[in-house]
Parts: C-alpha cells; structure tokens; sequence
C-alpha cells in the first residue's frame, strides 16, 4: 500500500546546488549533453556524472543516445513545472559576474519554460494577447494574496482562460494550425512567472506560438543558456502581429 507523497525524496535531489544548475539548464526542454551539464553546473565531469545517475534514478530526467553520445532532458513538463514553482519562491542567486549578470538579465527579459515563453517576452505577449481580446477569461495578474483565484502552482488553471474568436482567427492568420495541436494536452494553460510575478501562457497554444516564433526566425535560441533572444525581425513581427513594442525604446 503506498503512504502520501514522498516530497522529502525530490526536495534531496534538488538541495545540491550543482544538480539545481542542472535542472535549470535543462529547463527549456532541450536535450543536453554531460559535458555542457557539467560546465553549467560548474562541476568537474566525474561529478556530473554522479548527479545526472542521482537524477535520472529519481525520475527528474531521461536519457536519450545519438550514436555513441547521451543526451539528458527533464523527464517531462511536470518536472518543468516543479523548477519554474521553486524559482518563483526561491531568492535570487548572487551573481558575482559581468558574465554571469549578463546571462541572468538575458534570462529575465526572454527564455523558455520548458517548451513555451517567459520571462519578459512571456509575459508582455500574454498581456497583448489579453489586450486584443484574443485572449479572455484573466489580466494575466498574479494575486498572491488569493488563495482561491490563484494558487502558487506554477503551472495555473485557477483562471480560465480562453482563446476568443478573433483570438482564433489572428492566431490562424499567424500560423498557427489549431487542428494539429495535440488533443491530449489542454489549449490554454497559464504559469506564474517567477520573475516577472505575472502569467505567461502555457499549453499546447503556448508552445505551438513559441515554436512559430522560433520558425519565423523571431526568437533564437541561446548557446549555453535557456534564455531566447530577440532578433530585429522578432521586436518587427511583435510589433505588427500583436501590438506588442519590447525594443529598447518601445512602451514595455
């Protein structure tokens, strides 16, 4: 007969501060190498090895072989969720520097959670969404003081959030084919952003218009980091497509 939920059993693995590099890593979805996983971690190879065993054994990630090579990916977007749920609650981390502030801003302003976005970019877009009335159902407004209307999960549905009519036909017009988005997994579906404090749009929408950002060569991907960049196509496209003016100048 088994008891309640073993949460003592998660929370060992993620105390080490080198496997929390790891999963942060990881938190865009992508599959990664242990090399990389080690160099983010800040580890030598041995180590990460030692982590990535502890982490797969745990559940929290899987392995994938290309070749004679491992690749390591969170095991699913319910470990996604965890991540984004203990950032939100946890303090920033102590950035000693320029590179490593940089890195943190560039995380910030735009990246991915898990397969969908965040950050400022995440966030901004959800307002617009909410804005054009594509989106209803929410403010994209985090209410902590709301038990009721907003729990502290990370991965939300205390606010119902809808795709409109007109949010169907702009989004169709974006490039978005609503037939082909998994039936399994719910359309709308929202976070509470850890850094902004507000929601940004999760689900099978959420992902299916970040990879249509990535296609149309708005967003790209960073090298060594789960943080996504704006190209100058990318600040043109949000502007025209969404109202949505996040370059330097702009009113977000």
């Amino acid at each position: 007969m088994n008891g309640d939920a073993d949460i003592a059993s998660i929370g060992a693995l993620v105390a080490d501060r080198g496997r929390a590099r790891i999963l942060l890593a990881l938190g865009d979805g992508r599959a990664l190498p242990a090399s990389v996983l080690a160099d983010e971690a800040g580890v030598a190879a041995s180590t990460a090895s030692a982590h990535l065993a502890r982490l797969v054994k745990g559940g929290m990630l899987r392995v994938e072989r290309h070749g004679r090579h491992r690749y390591f990916r969170l095991a699913g977007p319910e470990v996604g969720e965890l991540i984004e749920a203990l950032a939100r609650i946890s303090p920033p981390a102590t950035v000693r520097s320029l590179k490593r502030g940089s890195k943190a801003h560039a995380v910030r302003f735009a990246r991915t959670c898990y397969d969908h976005l965040a950050g400022v970019l995440g966030t901004q877009l959800m307002e617009a969404l909410i804005e054009q009335d594509l989106l209803t159902g929410g403010d994209g407004t985090f209410d902590p003081d709301s038990a009721l209307s907003d729990r502290l999960a990370a991965f939300g549905s205390d606010h119902d959030y809808r795709v409109t009519p007109a949010g169907v036909r702009e989004l169709k017009a974006f490039g978005i084919d609503f037939d082909s988005l998994p039936a399994r997994r719910p359309l709308v579906r929202y976070c509470v952003d850890w850094s902004e404090q507000r929601h940004h749009l999760a689900g099978s929408l959420g992902a299916a218009i970040a990879t249509r950002m990535l296609d149309l060569g708005w967003v790209r991907r960073a090298d060594r980091s789960r943080a996504v960049h704006v190209t100058d196509t990318g600040y043109d496209g949000l502007r025209e497509q969404f109202g949505l003016d996040l370059s330097p100048n702009g009113n977000h």
